[in-house]
């Protein structure tokens, strides 16, 4: 199981990937595509929509479940990973360049992890 040491991770198994100028990028983990399993299909928002932390953006199905994907950040959707809505599988294969929404004008965001704490985290958890 990898954990980049360049990215922060929500509790609920996303990643984000600071690009700056208040925006940044967000993925599923390596830990959560493996929990997931084969991964089919992705629901992604549309650019301009609006992104609460805590609350749903966006929804993955497996051969296993329907997962939801929680946004740790507050913003506005400026884009998503047309690649991925396309290729699924890419989460499977690379979830950390497989990045799934971009969120700008970032207002507020959850506590995120570092790599060891995420790393932590999973450990409780598997």
């Amino acid at each position: 199981m990898e954990f980049p040491s360049d990215l922060s991770y929500s509790k609920t198994h996303e990643w984000v990937q600071d690009t700056g100028s208040r925006t940044a990028r967000i993925g599923i983990t390596d830990y959560a595509q493996n929990e997931l399993g084969d991964i089919v299909f992705v629901n992604l928002p549309e650019a301009g929509d609006e992104a609460s932390k805590g609350e749903r953006i966006a929804d993955v199905e497996s051969v296993k479940a329907v997962s939801d994907i929680i946004s740790p950040l507050s913003g506005v959707v400026k884009a998503v990973n047309k690649d991925v809505a396309d290729n699924p599988e890419l989460m499977n294969s690379d979830p950390y360049k497989a990045w799934l929404i971009e969120i700008g004008d970032i207002s507020d965001h959850e506590e995120l992890l570092d790599a060891d704490g995420y790393k932590a985290l999973c450990e409780e958890e598997g």
